[in-house]
């Protein structure tokens, strides 16, 4: 396979690397991890099989041979050669025939999956690259020829493209740290709306709103934080972590998001408001 062109930002994905952390070594993974194993499904891959990460579209590759593909993530549609392909669906590609994720109207990240995966060698036993400390598999770029592994088997049918649109309400467990912050902050996260900032990315979800004023004075030692943690530096303002998120941080952190909810903020275009709401069954617990 080659890469013709890359868009704003592509980078691979599969499931992350784990066991490294004692090492100063994120787990990563994809920012959308339904997405992620949507894509792999549809194409008929084996679960943690490598795909691109596209930001807004952009990705153009050619096969040297037959290739089966399938997009997920937004609403953006394959263009293959001069066909259009919906979201969600898997294809059939004809050797030298181009294959292009479009720009999306709604979401941020597509997944590109390949049937086979994409086999660059891994890199602490993952293709995944994370964007803050680095490590992972080169960022693709025009004129990179990447290997294919064998094709596994059928895919699944297939899915829906997400709602991407509509009010965005995460489900939060407050802690480890609200016991920082005063009464009217927590009922202000509760209760109020937030606009996902310019400055967000893979790394966090940046938010603008309401402060949320702290109850004690001083800053905390460095601690260990997870996906899905909103911490919340002295300016008052949210950050929610996503998946090339650091292993520490010195800020109190508030609330953890539910695991699916980080998902969907990590579709968040800026300017989309953002709402928390407390977790009311242990189901929805992260």
């Amino acid at each position: 396979m080659t890469v013709v062109r890359t868009g704003p930002r592509v980078v691979l994905k599969d499931t992350g690397r784990s066991g490294y952390a004692g090492y100063g070594v994120a787990p990563s993974g994809p920012v959308d991890r339904g997405a992620y194993a949507a894509a792999n499904r549809l194409v008929g891959n084996p679960a943690g099989a490598a795909v691109f990460e596209c930001l807004l579209g952009g990705l153009v590759v050619r096969f040297d041979g037959p290739a089966v593909v399938a997009l997920t993530g937004t609403d953006a549609t394959l263009l293959v050669g001069v066909t259009e392909v919906p979201s969600g669906q898997a294809v059939d590609v004809a050797p030298d025939v181009p294959v292009e994720v479009t720009t999306p109207r709604h979401g941020l990240r597509g997944y590109l999956a390949v049937a086979g995966g994409i086999a660059v060698p891994p890199v602490l036993g993952s293709r995944s690259t994370d964007a803050l400390g680095g490590v992972g598999p080169p960022v693709p770029r025009p004129g990179d020829i990447l290997p294919i592994g064998a094709a596994a088997g059928a895919g699944a049918p297939g899915r829906e493209a997400p709602d991407l649109a509509t009010p965005l309400v995460a489900t939060v467990d407050l802690g480890p740290r609200d016991d920082w912050f005063t009464g009217p902050a927590i009922a202000a996260f509760l209760t109020a709306e937030y606009t996902v900032a310019p400055a967000s990315d893979s790394v966090g979800v940046r938010l603008s709103g309401p402060p949320l004023a702290r109850s004690r004075a001083g800053e905390l030692s460095s601690e260990g934080v997870v996906r899905g943690a909103v911490q919340v530096p002295p300016d008052g303002q949210p950050i929610v972590f996503g998946a090339d998120h650091p292993l520490t941080g010195g800020y109190p952190v508030i609330a953890v998001v539910h695991p699916r909810d980080t998902d969907r903020l990590g579709q968040a275009r800026p300017g989309r408001t953002v709402r928390f709401a407390l977790a009311t069954d242990f189901l929805e617990r992260p």
